[in-house]
């Protein structure tokens, strides 16, 4: 760092300094500060190299008295804290939201909100302390959330379930495929009595993974098997799937709306003499450590969640500086085969 010094004693260094040092203009250098997109590579490369020389450090206060804004963005999670340091998914999502916001004016503030008073999350929401507000992991009840649309900038993380959601800004991955492509590999693999443990009924996800089980049995003509709800856990899928062999002993083939709920599935399973894939085939959803550690490892569907991240945030950004934005965003799956059909 460079010692600024005036009459001998050191001062900060200014925004002047930095485009002096830089050899841009000063607009430049502000461009770049505020992560403005309309600053060619090679000027964005010597401005920082300058703020890191010069040690600048943007005044936060000064500029959002000047422009309003906080340039803080709210992260708000409607779960309980144990779902949310136990689920991966969240991790790799806010991993994809830090990184797209390190590169802008931005700064992360995390609200694990469950729901047994979302109408405080709102309050702060709507209290001038931050510029914005994504919200991931959506519930039936969080119509508080999509009522806030009109009055804070709003990005949803997934479909909110809720009568007044058709004007929500929406980054959601597609779930529906996600589902068929699952349960296609089923049927590919000769597999005829195709169950389902599903996913909460009350979440976008739950219900869109169950129609694309459903949509693909209808097409390659079979009648759907025996569907259990679970709630996205292992604990969850293991309960589920003692209800669901119960109810059918008969499956020779499984999908399960998440990888988690999977890897308790197959301990019951095994538990019950039941070999996998020779007698019963079993798809998830979600690339993480449930689908690899599980045994056997999970043929699975990839969801882009750290892209969903940088994509929520990226889009919420444009919004709150009035920039064009798609309203309703999907992105594509991927199919992981491993051993478990």
């Amino acid at each position: 760092m460079v010692d600024v010094r005036m009459n001998g004693e050191r001062t900060a260094p200014t925004l002047e300094a930095v485009a002096e040092r830089a050899g841009v203009s000063r607009s430049t250098v502000s461009r770049v500060i505020n992560g403005s997109p309309k600053v060619t590579p090679e000027a964005r490369r010597a401005v920082e190299s300058a703020i890191a020389e010069l040690g600048y450090v943007p005044n936060l206060a000064a500029r959002s008295l000047a422009s309003r804004r906080s340039h803080s963005i709210a992260l708000v999670i409607p779960e309980d804290t144990s779902r949310f340091f136990s689920d991966p998914y969240f991790a790799e999502v806010i991993e994809g939201v830090a990184e797209y916001l390190a590169r802008s004016p931005y700064t992360l503030t995390l609200l694990v909100a469950s729901e047994t008073d979302p109408g405080r999350t709102s309050r702060y929401l709507q209290g001038g302390g931050v510029d914005g507000a994504l919200v991931l992991s959506t519930h039936r009840d969080d119509r508080s959330y999509v009522a806030l649309a009109g009055r804070i900038p709003l990005v949803f993380s997934g479909r909110p379930m809720s009568p007044h959601g058709d004007d929500a800004v929406i980054v959601d991955v597609d779930n529906a495929a996600a589902g068929r492509i699952a349960t296609q590999v089923l049927v590919d693999r000769g597999r005829r009595n195709i169950a389902t443990i599903a996913g909460p009924q009350d979440m976008a996800a739950g219900i869109d993974r169950l129609a694309g089980w459903r949509e693909a049995l209808e097409a390659a003509g079979l009648t759907p098997g025996v569907v259990e709800e679970g709630d996205f856990t292992p604990s969850g899928g293991a309960a589920a799937i003692v209800r669901l062999l119960d109810r059918d002993p008969t499956i020779d083939g499984l999908f399960v709306a998440s990888a988690q709920m999977a890897s308790g599935a197959l301990e019951i399973m095994k538990q019950r003499g039941i070999v996998v894939p020779r007698d019963v085939s079993v798809t998830s959803i979600d690339n993480d450590r449930f689908a690899a550690e599980s045994d056997p490892p999970l043929t699975t569907i990839e969801q882009p969640t750290q892209l969903q991240g940088q994509t929520i945030a990226e889009t919420l950004v444009r919004l709150i500086e009035g920039r064009p934005i798609e309203r309703v965003k999907i992105l594509d799956v991927t199919l992981i085969e491993r051993e478990s059909v």
